[in-house]
């Protein structure tokens, strides 16, 4: 089996600070080979590959992009996608660990079910079935449920098709510890270290309204050091 992984991650031309701090932690902590591939919305509308209209709904420009990524790796292999709003402390060559191939994704199985309400800049908090289970996907992409995610399917489908995995069997959906999703201000911090990767998921630090968060620090720091002149938004 591979030992080498590649990972998209969603990004967003309002926080493109998000997307280098997401790349540069998963980088820092790897003991593997890993390619991070950003997901831009752009370059798959210029392609042809994403058709859907404007959903009013959606928060981030990678809403539904984050499902082209088994297309994007040719459904070969496994690859990981995850939203640009994480801060990596883990390697991610211990995800290996939960490749099965009866599965067609690995994911972190939240029971997460917050009042609706606003996040982030002002963008609707919406609660839903599986809510966050999509944000952290390890594909199995050769699997025949995740060979359906064709454009075609992705353009097609329902939000609440494709981010309840109803692509998939729920049999075929494995799952990985909470550590690889820790949802800032929902789940109970570790009573020592970190989390594998923090999710800032109603808004991180590089939201002007959003700096006293858990790990906001860490999350500056790593800010920092890619560009020293970043700037709140």
């Amino acid at each position: 089996m591979q030992n080498e992984l590649d990972i998209y991650v969603g990004w967003d031309s309002r926080e493109p600070i998000a997307y280098e701090v997401a790349k540069s932690t998963v980088l820092k902590h790897a003991t593997i080979p890993v390619r991070v591939i950003p997901i831009k919305l752009e370059e798959l509308v210029e392609k042809g590959a994403y058709t859907r209209d404007i959903d009013p709904l959606a928060s981030t420009e990678f809403t539904y992009s984050r499902f082209f990524t088994p297309w994007l790796a040719g459904y070969k292999g496994w690859a990981l996608f995850c939203d640009c709003d994480f801060l990596f402390f883990g390697d991610v060559a211990k995800l290996l660990e939960y490749r099965d191939e009866t599965k067609a994704v690995v994911c972190v199985k939240h029971d997460y079910t917050p009042k609706e309400g606003t996040k982030m800049d002002g963008k609707v908090q919406t609660s839903y079935p599986r809510k966050n289970w999509s944000s952290f996907m390890l594909f199995n992409c050769d699997h025949p449920s995740t060979r359906q995610l064709t454009p075609e399917l992705i353009n097609r489908e329902s939000g609440a098709y494709l981010h309840r995995m109803q692509w998939a069997q729920d049999d075929e959906i494995g799952e990985v510890p909470v550590e690889w999703n820790w949802l800032e201000g929902w789940n109970e911090k570790p009573a020592n270290g970190f989390p594998n990767a923090v999710h800032f998921t109603n808004g991180g630090p590089w939201f002007k309204d959003w700096q006293n968060v858990d790990y906001a620090d860490e999350w500056r720091a790593a800010a920092t050091a890619v560009d020293p002149n970043w700037k709140t938004i």
